[in-house]
């Protein structure tokens, strides 16, 4: 039987729809009903339902997306309760053939993963962690992978190791290749091994010509330009070691590349802990101790970066009409990867993007409906007839106040209502 979520205001992923009812049948949107002069169609009977939802004075949106995360069927469960119904791991182990236990989980969020990204030896991410902890360790990256060897490290120094790298990622389950380009100037490492411009570039064409997408991890001016240079699909980062330049604004733009600010991940690498959001009684409340003590701290590894640059660079994509899109770079409850938190800095995220410059709507957009399109998962974003019954009811009016995300009353993940 049915289910009717009545009196909602819909944010359907891309524009306010007002009052109606969206009815969910089994994991698909089954009808949407707005107001006239909105567009969704006439009032109509609606089907039996064998339950009703009054959402008067609440809203309804889809699902959310965190974009950038390293995870774990345990922080999956964990996102879930903050209506994040997708995440994308950039560096981890459930690829395709690995989450057989999360497809059909409807009590965890959906993951799609890159596997582990095309890097050097030596090169980023293993200066983060304490010595013998590597990537595959269960840090970032990690997640409960158990035997390492089941996964494709992808080492590389040449153009002809990164073309032989790229089919082994396919063929071990990455939904889209990751590039990282990083030589620790921001990570307070530098003179990493890093990848040059003929590996990035023989890396990115052959994974296109695998029909894949491509992402890299760039978090300077220089690495930003060279995997535009190469013809990168998403930028997983944004720059933070210098303030942006028309210059390389205009690149991104002209590129079509999407990124994804990771503004809270910045705020932490500069030293910024999440204190101040994890105040909330409407975060903390859904934290453990572990996760709360990771969120009130801070990576600190670049404290001469500016908060007011990074903002302003975000702005200015957002002004240049690139596709901006969530995500917070949360991985583990270790403090020294601090500032972040499943689920929770997705909404930090948001405000944000908000204080960046963005309207409320074009925020929930970007973690929404936007991602689902740039990632092609075409059947989830949206709230529509025939999609996927992700969503996520507020009380409140986050397209006005975007906190409000934080008054979370319900959240179902293909059709089933979450334990919250």
């Amino acid at each position: 039987m049915a289910t009717a979520i009545t009196n909602a205001r819909i944010f359907d992923g891309e524009r306010v729809l007002g009052a109606g009812t969206v009815v969910i049948d089994g994991a698909t949107i089954l009808a949407v009903d707005g107001p006239r002069d909105h567009g969704a169609g006439p009032s109509r009977p609606l089907p039996e339902c064998s339950e009703t939802v009054d959402a008067r004075g609440m809203t309804l949106l889809p699902g959310l997306f965190d974009t950038h995360v390293h995870t774990s069927i345990e922080s999956l469960a964990l996102a879930l309760t903050f209506g994040v119904t997708t995440e994308l791991e950039m560096q981890g182990g459930l690829t395709a053939g690995h989450r057989a236990d999360i497809t059909d989980n409807d009590a965890v969020a959906d993951v799609r993963s890159a596997g582990f990204g095309i890097t050097p030896p030596g090169g980023h991410p293993e200066e983060l962690f304490p010595e013998g902890e590597g990537a595959g360790d269960g840090h970032p990256g990690g997640g409960d992978q158990g035997d390492r060897a089941e996964f494709v490290m992808p080492f590389c120094t040449t153009p002809e190791e990164a073309v032989a790298f790229v089919p082994k990622l396919i063929a071990g389950g990455s939904d889209y290749i990751k590039f990282m380009i990083d030589d620790g100037t921001v990570l307070g490492e530098p003179g990493l091994p890093m990848l040059n411009q003929a590996t990035l570039d023989a890396g990115v064409a052959e994974a296109h010509r695998h029909g894949k997408l491509t992402v890299a991890h760039t978090l300077t001016i220089d690495a930003t330009r060279m995997a535009i240079k190469a013809g990168i699909d998403g930028l997983v980062h944004l720059f933070m070691d210098k303030p942006h330049t028309p210059e390389i604004i205009d690149r991104i733009a002209k590129s079509g590349a999407f990124v994804v600010p990771c503004v809270v991940l910045d705020a932490s690498m500069i030293g910024i802990t999440g204190k101040t959001f994890s105040a909330d009684p409407r975060v903390r409340s859904r934290l453990s101790k572990e996760w709360l003590a990771t969120l009130n701290s801070s990576f600190n590894r670049y404290p001469k970066g500016d908060l007011a640059d990074i903002l302003a660079s975000v702005k200015a994509l957002r002004d240049a009409g690139v596709d901006l899109l969530v995500g917070t770079d949360a991985s583990v409850a270790v403090p020294y990867l601090g500032g972040l938190a499943h689920g929770a800095s997705v909404h930090h995220e948001l405000q944000m993007l908000v204080k960046a410059g963005l309207s409320p709507t074009e925020a929930l957009s970007a973690a929404t409906s936007v991602p689902a399109r740039r990632f092609d998962l075409r059947d989830r974003g949206r709230i529509a007839e025939g999609m996927r019954a992700d969503l996520l009811l507020v009380q409140g009016d986050p397209t006005t106040t975007i906190s409000d995300t934080l008054n979370i009353q319900a959240v179902w993940r293909r059709g089933t209502r979450a334990k919250l």
